[in-house]
């Protein structure tokens, strides 16, 4: 079973082909209105479950265009109506859904509902996101990298903020597409170890550098990400602010980095927060090329999964 999981459970080579292959889908259509479906359609006769059991606006909206354009179907599940772990079993509703539909794609919180999708699934499943990692965000950034600089190898990104789980995977990538990760944040939230140690395993260089202008020299990618999440309470919101506010992404600091390095937030931002919209809206960010990335970079995985 071809699921994708995450960056670091898939094979370069997969990676690559992935990468490639969104960006021939996107070339090929030739700015079309959005609704047009593709000239090739992958997923004709196919119907693909979308569950979320946390809100959101990209995943879904990027998901399901990217099924409807590729000739498939979708079907829109909330972890609300599903009682997904509560009122069945996940290694049930995995095996019931494997008779309805081709191919599931998951947001939810815990990895382990993840996993235990993925185990009990006789469909591919893919990670739309969990609390520990963002796989298919990556995809769409590295694509958008390699967009307005080419290969993504040997270069400096650099990651200021909070060790989360779109940082998570960033590491993750690091690895497998053999570029260099400086993290730059308070200790209480630094990535994970053991993400670090992967990276650094499959030969990448993983810095943690407490100074943001120090360790942004150099840089060739400037990342960020939300301080806060919506289910924070307010004085934990405060405390994160305190600790993240000296890790602001703004001009002073991106004049650290070199002239033409991007910066990119996976959105949505909370402006003059951890970014100002000086750079969010400043010549070096594609922040919104990289929101439409996600459309491109999942259709790719979701033809990888079902090997169409």
């Amino acid at each position: 079973m071809t699921h994708f999981l995450d960056i670091h459970k898939t094979d370069t080579t997969s990676l690559r082909a992935i990468i490639d292959n969104a960006r021939q889908m996107k070339s090929a259509r030739h700015g079309r209105p959005k609704g047009a479906k593709d000239d090739d359609l992958p997923l004709d006769g196919q119907m693909v479950a979308l569950i979320f059991e946390k809100p959101s606006t990209r995943t879904r909206v990027s998901f399901d265009v990217g099924v409807r354009q590729m000739g498939g179907q979708t079907m829109l599940l909330s972890g609300a109506e599903m009682q997904l772990g509560h009122g069945e079993t996940i290694a049930a509703t995995a095996r019931v859904l494997s008779r309805y539909v081709d191919l599931i794609m998951i947001r939810t919180f815990d990895e382990s509902v993840l996993l235990e999708m993925a185990e009990y699934s006789d469909v591919p499943v893919i990670n739309g996101l969990t609390d520990r990692t963002h796989p298919c965000q990556i995809m769409a950034d590295v694509m958008t990298f390699e967009e307005h600089r080419g290969p993504i190898a040997g270069k400096k990104v650099v990651w200021s903020g909070d060790g989360n789980n779109v940082c998570s995977s960033f590491i993750h990538a690091a690895g497998q597409f053999g570029f260099d990760l400086t993290f730059t944040g308070p200790a209480q939230l630094d990535p994970e170890d053991e993400f670090v140690g992967l990276a650094r395993k499959a030969g990448s260089k993983i810095t943690v550098e407490r100074d943001p202008a120090r360790a942004v020299e150099g840089a060739d990618m400037v990342v960020t990400d939300t301080w806060v999440s919506m289910h924070d309470s307010q004085s934990t919101k405060e405390r994160r602010h305190n600790m993240l506010r000296g890790y602001q992404v703004n001009e002073e600091l991106m004049a650290h980095a070199k002239p033409d390095a991007l910066f990119m937030h996976c959105l949505p931002a909370h402006r003059e927060e951890e970014a100002t919209s000086a750079v969010m809206d400043g010549p070096n960010s594609v922040i919104f090329d990289e929101a439409e990335n996600r459309l491109h970079a999942q259709k790719a995985i979701m033809r990888w999964c079902l090997g169409v």
